[in-house]
């Protein structure tokens, strides 16, 4: 699919089919949501610029060491899954300015709500920005959450996700033609109530033991 890479590293596999397997508990949920958000972050981050600098070794000085900008870098997870992934991202890239995004989905109309915002000063063309999210299921909170973050002046938005739905992926390419998607795996379908088959359930209430 179009502006679709699905990661298919042996420890993200492995990683993903635990989350999946109904009998794993919040505990181990939890922690393989981070470890498998680090390691997402490693192959989004693939392409990021670097610039060289003058670096003091033990032994001399090196002319041609190289950095990454971290303030241009920014993390926006989408509440509540999201909040999960944050810390696996921030092991990778400790500098990433953090925003956080407040959107539930109506269980009747399937459309994406949105209860609160708080993004980070300085969004701008030379910025990327990762939208963190377990699932991409109807599309409808991901698309919601781009038109904010591009509309406080992100222009390159990647989104970074663990399972995604064909639907969902269908909704973002319609509307957002422009943002890459990150994914481990892009599963059969949608059920009738919007939750992605097979998946690996409510995330955010295996997350939280609320399920």
């Amino acid at each position: 699919m179009e502006k679709v890479i699905i990661v298919k590293h042996p420890l993200i596999l492995h990683k993903l089919t635990r989350m999946r397997n109904r009998k794993t508990g919040s505990k181990d949920f939890r922690a393989l949501l981070k470890e498998l958000s680090s390691l997402m972050t490693f192959e989004i981050t693939r392409d990021i610029p670097t610039r060289k600098i003058k670096v003091e070794t033990p032994l001399g000085t090196m002319i041609s060491g190289e950095t990454v900008e971290h303030s241009n870098l920014f993390c926006i997870p989408i509440f509540r899954a999201g909040i999960g992934m944050v810390e696996g991202v921030l092991d990778v890239i400790p500098n990433a300015r953090v925003g956080h995004i407040g959107m539930y989905r109506d269980p009747e109309t399937l459309q994406a709500v949105k209860y609160y915002s708080k993004l980070p000063t300085g969004l701008s063309s030379d910025g990327r920005v990762l939208i963190i999210d377990p699932m991409l299921a109807t599309g409808h909170t991901m698309v919601a959450a781009l038109d904010l973050i591009k509309k406080a002046g992100a222009v390159n938005l990647r989104i970074m996700c663990l399972v995604a739905a064909p639907e969902g992926v269908a909704q973002v390419r319609k509307h957002h033609k422009d943002v890459l998607i990150y994914t481990a795996a892009v599963d059969e379908r949608l059920d009738e109530n919007g939750y992605i088959l097979p998946g690996l359930g409510d995330a955010g209430d295996r997350i939280f033991g609320t399920r």
